[in-house]
């Protein structure tokens, strides 16, 4: 099992040029990559992004590929590619209201941007120094994902535990649901002055027809048959959190079922609680990928 966030870094050098790769996800229902690699290896945006795709199914992935020119270099930068990124920088301050002084470490920040784009070597011959580094800083963005998943593993499966224990609870008590019932029928005739026997055809009849209504025999069926199918498939590899939340849907809706025809304190209170840890489970299966 893998969670849906993580984080993986890492460094190397082509050509003179400090490489750094930052790659980090949030929870996405499905894949959503954010690729941001310079201007001169656009090239090789496809190929990122296929690396991606080996180790991440699920999440929005942001990767960014950053080059520093060699340290002491002499930067040859393009006046005019400068000035026209500070005027569109200052547009859009003006647009948004934001009062804008360009500073000269503005100006440094932006020339030794555009300095370095220009200098860097071609995205053929850059592609397997780029994409080992890639892969490296992918592998650490991998076992950190890892990492998580087993812990929510390890969370999940001692809540489903709880979910089995409340089922099994619900189990034992739902014979004594009818019979606790009869019991009630008989002492309310009491109380208003009707004496029948336990053996009358109208209060068999009518237990009879409350022991339909509440029998939660199916329910308790689906119910262990849908906890021990999720915690099989949460311990398989690969994407296990489409389906899972399936399954959670199938849960929720069987105990709502049993908590509805039950009719019965002690089932009510067992109903409860195992909607609570449920929703709890729902929760954190958000960030599974």
């Amino acid at each position: 099992m893998n969670s849906m966030t993580g984080f993986g870094r890492a460094t190397g050098e082509h050509a003179g040029f400090a490489l750094t790769v930052q790659v980090a996800s949030v929870n996405r229902r499905s894949l959503d990559l954010d690729l941001k690699l310079p201007e001169a290896w656009a090239a090789l945006e496809a190929a990122v992004a296929e690396a991606v795709r080996k180790v991440a199914h699920r999440g929005k992935v942001t990767l960014r590929i950053e080059a520093a020119p060699p340290a002491g270099a002499t930067l040859d930068w393009d006046e005019a590619a400068v000035a026209e990124d500070l005027e569109r920088l200052a547009e859009l301050a003006k647009a948004r209201g934001i009062r804008f002084e360009p500073t000269a470490d503005l100006l440094w920040q932006i020339a030794r941007a555009e300095a370095g784009e220009a200098g860097l070597p071609p995205a053929d011959g850059a592609a397997p120094h780029v994409l080992r580094v890639v892969e490296e800083a992918l592998r650490a963005f991998g076992a950190m994902r890892a990492k998580e998943g087993e812990a929510l593993l390890v969370d999940f499966l001692t809540r489903l535990e709880k979910l089995h224990q409340h089922v099994e609870a619900v189990a034992a008590r739902a014979p004594q649901v009818a019979p606790a019932y009869r019991e009630q029928l008989l002492a309310r005739l009491r109380q208003v002055g009707l004496e029948l026997d336990v053996s009358d055809e109208r209060v068999l009849k009518e237990v009879a027809l409350f022991a339909d209504r509440c029998d939660v025999t199916e329910e308790l069926t689906r119910l262990r048959s849908h906890l021990k199918q999720l915690r099989d498939w949460l311990r398989q590899p690969g994407e296990v959190g489409r389906k899972a939340e399936f399954i959670l849907q199938e849960i929720a809706r069987e105990i709502h079922t049993l908590g509805v025809k039950a009719n019965d304190l002690a089932v009510s209170q067992h109903v409860i609680e195992f909607k609570n840890e449920l929703e709890r489970i729902r929760e954190q299966m958000a960030n599974v990928e």
